[in-house]
């Protein structure tokens, strides 16, 4: 296993490096003085107009730059916004991925579960009274205008209904009393810790519980540990971050409603692959030998049928991960949501290279780890493939 996680590193770093070659110089390519706009102005003195020429990474020739760029990129510099000079790009970097990634990350997750739990229960049953319904469902989610239906969402649970923010990050009224010992990065940085201490929690609680020989006691181990660690949760925040607590409830609320249309769109695809998945799995033979053997019809479908199943949909969910930018342009554009997606879109229609290098930079890492994890999933899920590394 270690072997071939080193192996896999060395040619992801290989490739990454091809990709910041190519994407910068794809951007230089492209017509025009990229500097005309940040630097044409002439109220500017021109020994100002030098200095930021300078600090924008502007001088020299395209090969010079190159060279300044990788070596900056090594020591974890970015260079600076042309759009939001004179703010460093890791900054803007740090303050919107985890917007982005919070947003996505739980609306997979969620979008995953519906749509593994009714794919698998699905196929299972098939034939059975509901079929049709719930497959038409999910072949509406996945082939609806995305666009059309996030405006249908916002206009009905936020406009006609009142549940829900219409978008943004935050309801500004409610921040003008603010303290000033912290901000909203600083209070949805802790919601992200907190969740990710939890599930992470409650995951490996999971884990433990299921293999369990006592299936009683393993229940009861799950349930005991979801109860403690939620309620672990909620006491520290009523205690130690009560001050944040109210504002922390206003970011929540208006982070419910595009993580429910996202976990909609997301939920059709999910649902009708592991079906498809689960029918060609069930036509194996281990399976028709499982149910020689006497075994109940919850084991073989949740460990038999559905373990096998699992392969293809976990490569969906995770290379899917990689690309939560590029679907963010539309999100966060409908919903206000300032994360990477809209200010990808930004940096690219100002011309902002350094930010959509960021931003590009960003997307090749997920990329790349996305397919590692594949890979690692893969040896775990199925043996064959450990015997045949």
């Amino acid at each position: 296993m270690l072997k071939f996680i080193g192996k896999r590193t060395v040619q992801n770093v290989l490739v990454f490096f091809v990709f910041l070659t190519a994407t910068f110089f794809v951007l230089q390519a492209q017509p025009g003085d990229i500097s005309d706009q940040f630097l044409s102005n002439p109220k500017i003195p021109q020994a100002a107009r030098q200095q930021y020429a300078e600090r924008l990474g502007l001088t020299g020739s395209t090969w010079d730059q190159y060279v300044r760029y990788m070596r900056n990129f090594a020591t974890g510099n970015l260079g600076v916004s042309f759009s939001e000079y004179p703010r460093e790009v890791s900054d803007i970097l740090k303050e919107r991925i985890p917007r982005t990634v919070a947003l996505f990350i739980f609306a997979t997750l969620l979008s995953f579960w519906m749509g593994f739990k009714s794919g698998k229960i699905l196929a299972w049953r098939r034939g059975k009274r509901g079929e049709n319904l719930i497959t038409i469902t999910g072949v509406f989610f996945q082939t609806v205008f995305y666009p059309w239906f996030a405006l249908l969402m916002i206009r009905t649970f936020s406009f006609d209904l009142k549940l829900f923010p219409g978008g943004k990050f935050l309801t500004v009224e409610k921040w003008l009393d603010k303290p000033d010992t912290f901000d909203a990065n600083s209070v949805f940085n802790r919601m992200l810790i907190t969740a990710t201490v939890l599930g992470i929690a409650l995951v490996v609680t999971e884990i433990l519980g299921r293999k369990m020989h006592n299936r009683i006691v393993g229940r009861r181990l799950i349930w005991a540990s979801r109860i403690l660690f939620i309620g672990a949760a909620v006491v520290w925040w009523l205690t130690v971050w009560s001050e944040m607590l109210p504002y922390a409830l206003d970011i929540g609320d208006h982070l419910i409603l595009p993580t429910i249309t996202l976990s909609l769109i997301g939920f059709g695809g999910t649902m009708l692959l592991t079906r498809a998945s689960m029918l060609e799995t069930l036509r194996e033979d281990y399976i028709l030998t499982a149910r020689a053997k006497g075994l109940p019809s919850r084991t073989i479908r949740d460990k038999h049928a559905a373990r096998n199943a699992l392969l293809p949909v976990t490569t969906s969910l995770v290379i899917g991960l990689a690309f939560l930018i590029g679907g963010g342009v539309i999100t966060e554009t409908v919903f206000s949501w300032p994360g990477m997606g809209r200010t990808l879109l930004t940096a690219a229609l100002t011309e902002d290279i350094p930010l959509v290098l960021g931003a590009f930079v960003f997307i090749a890492v997920l990329a790349l780890l996305a397919h590692m994890i594949v890979d690692i999933l893969y040896m775990y899920l199925d043996p064959r493939i450990r015997v045949g590394e």
